[in-house]
């Protein structure tokens, strides 16, 4: 335990004294799902509810995460608990894989699957206006023959998509450089391409809600636009939404950076960062040839 560990040693492993920590942001994460669905059933008092949660969500995060700083930099934390974090941090990305997986996994399906039974000839009886065409751009191609689903136009790859993809691997490249110069002890030139590669993030987010807007206000695209609009929004929706928190990671690392945290021989919060922020890229590589191409 660590109240066993003298001080200015290192333990075997070290384990922290018990928190308010985890409770505290249950308690948070409650007030946020009970405020959001009263608040969405009517109840005005739902949006104080939520507001509170977030409040105190929010807080309990910035003192946890002072906490393990604080612990972390006073060396408390072993090569024992080093390559702990290392699996923790393995685990997370491989379940935000399966994640993202399951979403692909769906586009696949209705486009090799659902599409072409719904438009064979057994079919044809119940909807016999139905076409099995993808992408469906047009009431008779959105498995909606009655006009539930308005007429609305396909996002292209030109310019925004692609504009992002050339933002997203650049970031990617100039975070590889700040990792280089934090190996190489050059603190200066990382915190310089560390805010660049923010830089980017920011832009990259920009112009996804500009994208948005766009295909609200022009192409009439929204989530409810048959099985194209929803793939697509929850698609990019939760790929921006990674970038977002990708970004607030590299955010503290950079602040933690001009706060002299980090040697060459010990830096796991920049390289899990990292790997976070590369692996946003790859999901990134596909969704742009799978959703806007074709």
């Amino acid at each position: 335990m660590s109240a066993a560990t003298p001080q200015g040693v290192t333990p075997y492993y070290f384990v922290p004294s018990p928190s308010r920590h985890p409770a505290m942001a249950a308690f948070g994460l409650f007030l946020v799902i009970l405020g959001a669905g009263q608040w969405i059933n009517g109840a005005d008092w739902g949006k104080w509810s939520l507001a509170a949660g977030l409040l105190v969500w929010l807080s309990t995060l910035y003192f946890w995460f002072r906490d393990a700083i604080g612990e972390s930099e006073s060396g408390l934390y072993s090569e024992r608990v080093d390559a702990s974090y290392r699996w923790s941090m393995s685990w997370f990305i491989f379940s935000e894989v399966m994640f993202f997986a399951a979403f692909f996994g769906a586009l696949y399906w209705a486009r090799v699957f659902a599409i072409p039974m719904l438009g064979d000839l057994d079919h044809q009886v119940l909807w016999p206006d139905f076409r099995a065409v993808w992408p469906s751009v047009s009431p008779g191609a959105t498995a909606s023959p009655a006009d539930i689903v308005e007429p609305f136009r396909i996002m292209g790859p030109w310019p925004i998509p692609t504009i992002n993809t050339c933002i997203l691997l650049t970031s990617g490249a100039t975070l590889t450089i700040a990792h280089h110069a934090v190996i190489a002890n050059e603190r200066s030139k990382a915190i310089l391409w560390m805010w660049i590669t923010v830089a980017l993030g920011i832009t990259f987010v920009g112009f996804q809600a500009y994208e948005y807007i766009h295909a609200y206000r022009d192409l009439n695209l929204k989530l409810s636009s048959g099985i194209y609009g929803s793939t697509f929004f929850l698609l990019t929706g939760f790929h921006g939404f990674h970038v977002f928190v990708g970004m607030l990671m590299l955010v503290f690392i950079t602040l933690r950076l001009m706060k002299g945290h980090f040697t060459p021989e010990r830096h796991f919060g920049f390289e899990g960062a990292a790997w976070y922020w590369h692996f946003v890229d790859v999901v990134w590589l596909g969704l742009y040839f799978l959703v806007y191409w074709l």
